[in-house]
């Protein structure tokens, strides 16, 4: 199994702090955000590589993180080739780089780099196996105004998704889809499939919504409180769940 860690976003929306420093390294509990999610995925079987990418602006600051790191998984850093928020391939897109340019054939496990998780998501990828098809995390967020935030999961008695709506008007369930995937290698050219019929190459949710109608789809439940960093008072949050008291 392979691992793809999404960060080949500008964050505009945390400028200053990501002018000149890429947003999943920006630290969170005394440090990078990166770090907590290697801390993650050196916990899941099988796995034996990870693929961060990045674009042409950060990827440096990536190479110089990796280079300070001391053992753990195998990291290689990809980069994307884009220069700024108008050339960006998005989350699909890039994924899709990644895909091709490390020529990869196995299971992959894609996460965000802003995602943080307080416990353990090991058990996700046997989950995901274990169903036989693509999966996703989700996170009950706890009342029907803040899903339409999100995007709104339904699942049955299977845990299949039955039903994925982005930013619904009028939700019927709290459990939101959030940038934790599954694809067993024998669902990643749908990836290409998606690109290849015109689709929207940004925010990895909108391949789930496209997907889940044509091929069983899983949702497995995120334990403990999940954090999506996208602004400085979502970043101070995290840093504030992540820094040991005293």
């Amino acid at each position: 199994m392979k691992a793809v860690i999404l960060a080949a976003g500008y964050a505009t929306r945390l400028y200053p702090l990501t002018l000149d420093r890429p947003k999943a390294l920006l630290p969170v509990g005394g440090k990078p955000m990166l770090d907590h999610l290697m801390a993650q995925l050196e916990g899941i079987d099988g796995l034996d590589e990870v693929y961060v990418v990045t674009n042409t602006k950060f990827a440096e600051a990536f190479g110089e993180w990796e280079a300070e790191r001391e053992g753990g998984l195998p990291v290689e850093i990809v980069d994307d080739g884009t220069t700024d928020e108008d050339s960006r391939l998005g989350a699909i897109g890039d994924l899709d780089f990644t895909i091709r340019e490390t020529s990869l054939d196995d299971d992959l496990l894609v996460l965000a780099g802003d995602n943080l998780f307080s416990e353990s998501v090991a058990g996700f990828p046997q989950f995901a196996l274990a169903k036989g098809g693509p999966a996703l995390g989700v996170y009950d967020v706890g009342d029907l105004d803040a899903i339409r935030r999100y995007s709104a999961i339904e699942l049955d008695e299977d845990d299949r998704v039955t039903k994925l709506e982005e930013k619904p008007e009028r939700p019927r369930s709290t459990l939101a889809g959030i940038a934790l995937y599954l694809y067993p290698r024998a669902a990643l050219g749908f990836v290409r499939e998606y690109l290849e019929a015109g689709n929207n190459p940004d925010q990895p949710g909108r391949l789930v919504q496209w997907l889940y109608p044509r091929t069983p789809v899983y949702g497995w439940r995120v334990p403990g409180r999940w954090f999506d960093v996208g602004s400085k008072e979502t970043l101070a949050e995290a840093d504030e769940a992540f820094t040991a008291p005293g």
